[in-house]
């Protein structure tokens, strides 16, 4: 799968993600699709889901093992380390650490962790 492939599953998995735990009618910018969603951002989505791709690749698959909020924790700290690649001075929320974030968050992140996971794996 291609970076800007990766990207658009990661895209897609957050928006699958908000709409399944955000508590609510989520923020219009949590759920713009991809054709409308900011050059930096599909960025980001594409480097994070490398990141998720090559772990999930040098664990051989191994993975699944881990608990979701280990997952979720990993996806939260790639996206974290894109915000200070894009922003000089990002929003407290872009960066917050992983126990600060909301629980929709969080859930949405493991989300993204095992939609990759599952892609990965299926190429294995």
């Amino acid at each position: 799968m291609s970076q800007t492939e990766g990207a658009r599953l990661f895209r897609e998995a957050w928006i699958t993600g908000v709409h399944q735990h955000f508590p609510g009618e989520p923020k219009a910018g949590y759920v713009t699709p991809w054709v409308d969603t900011p050059e930096w951002e599909r960025e980001a989505a594409g480097s994070v889901f490398e990141q998720v791709r090559q772990f999930i690749e040098i664990s051989g698959g191994t993975t699944a093992r881990l608990t979701r909020e280990q997952k979720s924790r990993f996806v939260a700290t790639c996206w974290t380390a894109q915000m200070f690649k894009h922003f000089e001075d990002p929003k407290p929320g872009y960066v917050a650490d992983w126990p600060e974030l909301p629980l929709w968050q969080q859930a949405t992140d493991a989300d993204i962790f095992e939609a990759i996971e599952k892609s990965v794996i299926d190429q294995l």
